[in-house]
Order: structure tokens, then sequence, then C-alpha cells
């Protein structure tokens, strides 16, 4: 694993088409029992060094219902987004994830974590990528119907904070799906201490 995380880090396949630069962001261990698949690191993330170390990544750990040094033990979560490195900014936001990381990487970091019981896919990219046919017509019907999905997947929304609309228009999910997800982190968590 240790190999892997070093190759992926000094990665640069992609490196003509990334506006300041490749800076993969990964977090994984071989005991790990989660991975939160993500969309690609923004500017901030970028900067610091650190997956996740923004509002966003806030908002993320307060739906999952763990705290920082939950979230941040690689031994406990796997961190690994669609796109290793910050893609540029595009019209409406950040570009797409870059298309070359999660073919090039994300079975082999799979093959290096053999006690993973959930998968947890943030936005369209991740779901698109996994869920292939069985996803439904769009994000907000995928994440409706998460059940169908588990006890493997477990899709979200972006917690970005520009999805507060989102949120707004779709109040089931705080109220339904959220205690769900924390359950089922819990959960996972637990058989880790219990195995």
């Amino acid at each position: 694993m240790e190999k892997l995380l070093s190759d992926i880090r000094a990665c640069k396949v992609c490196s003509a088409s990334l506006p300041l630069g490749p800076r993969p962001m990964v977090t994984a261990h071989s005991d790990a029992k989660i991975i939160i698949i993500g969309q690609a690191p923004g500017t901030k993330v970028h900067e610091t060094g650190v997956p996740w170390d923004d509002p966003s990544g806030k908002q993320l750990r307060k739906w999952l219902g763990v705290s920082n040094t939950v979230f941040y033990d690689e031994t406990k979560i796997a961190l690994v987004p669609m796109g290793f490195c910050y893609p540029g900014k595009g019209k409406g936001g950040d570009l797409p994830p870059r298309p070359e990381c999660a073919p090039l990487w994300h079975q082999k970091l799979w093959d290096g974590m053999p006690n993973l019981k959930l998968i947890i896919l943030i936005g369209t990219y991740a779901q698109k990528y996994y869920l292939k046919e069985a996803m439904e017509k769009n994000l907000t019907e995928t994440v409706k119907a998460y059940e169908k999905y588990l006890p493997i997947y477990f899709p979200l929304p972006h917690p970005s904070p520009r999805n507060r609309f989102w949120l707004t228009k779709n109040p089931w999910f705080e109220d339904e799906v959220l205690p769900q997800l924390k359950e089922r982190i819990t959960q996972v968590l637990l058989t880790d201490r219990g195995s």
C-alpha cells in the first residue's frame, strides 16, 4: 500500500492539463473499512494538501456523524477522489475530475484494502462510474433510492455550500437518509473493534 500511495502521489499522467500542476490527494490504508469517493480537490485542498479541508469537508463530517479524528484516521476511512488533482475552473465551478485517475488507480487501491465494507459515492461522477446502469435517472433519484445499493454503496449529493438549495428542496435527505447513513457508518466502525 505504501508503494502504491507513493506512486499515486508521484503521478504526472495528466500534468499538462492541470492549471496548478499535479498534487494528487489520497489517503488509504490496508485496514480501512470505508472509502469516501469524492469528485476532485478544490483550490484550498490543493494548497493545504489535506483532503476535504474546506467547508464541504466540514459539512460531510457532520453528515457522517464522525469527528475530524475518525474522518482522518486512514485505518478507518480512505479518502479517494475520482480525480486526484485540482482540474481547473470551468464556467459553473470547477471542471470535471480528470478521466485518467479512476481507471488507472482505483482498482489497485481496492485490491490493497481487503476489509472494505462501505463505499460512499459523493456526486454524479462517482455514482455514474460505480453504479453504471443501476444509477437512477439523476442524482436526486439515486440518493433517494440509496437502500437498493446497500450494503456496499451509499450515494450522496456533494456537501458543497452551493447545494443549500438542493437540501432545502429535498428535506427527506436530512430527515430520512442521513440517520441511515450515520447508523451504517457506526455499524461498520463498530465491527472494526469487534473483529
